[in-house]
C-alpha cells in the first residue's frame, strides 16, 4: 500500500482536496480527485472524473480506467501505486452531464493547480496526455489539427509527452476506425511504460 505523500506536496494535495473554487458551477459537492508522490515517474493527465469516479473517489475507477490499464499493460495495483504513477486531470471534479456525455473539465483547475503540482514532481519522465483537453493544454499549437493525427504522430512529442485518445467506451467507433492505434501505438506505449517502471 502506498504511503501518502508528506511535506510540501502532501500539504498542497490537502489544500487542493479542500478546493471550492468552482463549487457553484458543479452538480455535486466538489470532490477533487488526484494522486501524486514526489517519487512518481509517470504522470497521467486526463479530462475529469466520471460520475463513478466521483462516487468512489478513485481516479480511473470505471470502464475507461480498465481500458487505459490494458493499453499501459499495468495491473490495478501497479496503476494505483502513487509512488510511481501520478494522476492529475485537467479538471479535478466531476463536471456533470452534457448533451453528449460528460461536460468539459472546469477551466479553473489546470491554471490554478497544475504548475504548483508539477513543481513538486521532479522525477516525472513521461506524461500521458489523454484526450483533447489534455493535449490542448499541454501541446497547444504544437498539436496536429486533429486528435487522430496528434496520436498517430505521437513520436513527435516524445520523450516528454505521449498523446492518447480517451479510453472511454464512447470512443469504440474511433478505435474500430483506427486499427493502427492498437497495432502500432499501444505496443510502443507498453514498451516505454515497462522501461520506465520496471
Amino acid at each position: 500500500m502506498s504511503l501518502a505523500p508528506d511535506g510540501a506536496l502532501g500539504s498542497l494535495l490537502t489544500t487542493i482536496r479542500a478546493c471550492r473554487l468552482c463549487a457553484s458551477q458543479l452538480p455535486f459537492e466538489p470532490r477533487p480527485i488526484l494522486r501524486a508522490a514526489p517519487s512518481a515517474r509517470l504522470l497521467i493527465i486526463g479530462q475529469a472524473p466520471s460520475s463513478k469516479v466521483h462516487e468512489t473517489g478513485i481516479p480511473w475507477n470505471d470502464a475507461s480506467g480498465i481500458r487505459l490499464r490494458g493499453w499501459l499493460g499495468l495491473s490495478r495495483e501497479q496503476f494505483y501505486d502513487e509512488q510511481t504513477v501520478a494522476i492529475m486531470p485537467m479538471g479535478f471534479c466531476y463536471p456533470g452531464k452534457g448533451a453528449a456525455g460528460d461536460l468539459p473539465p472546469r477551466p479553473e483547475c489546470a491554471p490554478t493547480w497544475h504548475a504548483p503540482i508539477l513543481a513538486l514532481l521532479p522525477n516525472v519522465e513521461l506524461t500521458l496526455l489523454i484526450g483533447h483537453y489534455a493535449q490542448l493544454g499541454y501541446l497547444g499549437e504544437g498539436r496536429r489539427p486533429t486528435l487522430t493525427e496528434t496520436v498517430r504522430n505521437h513520436a513527435d512529442y516524445l520523450p516528454q509527452h505521449f498523446p492518447l485518445p480517451h479510453p472511454s467506451p464512447r470512443n469504440q467507433l474511433w478505435l474500430a476506425n483506427n486499427p493502427w492505434f492498437d497495432a502500432n501505438v499501444v505496443p510502443d506505449l507498453r514498451k516505454r511504460i515497462r522501461a520506465l517502471l520496471d
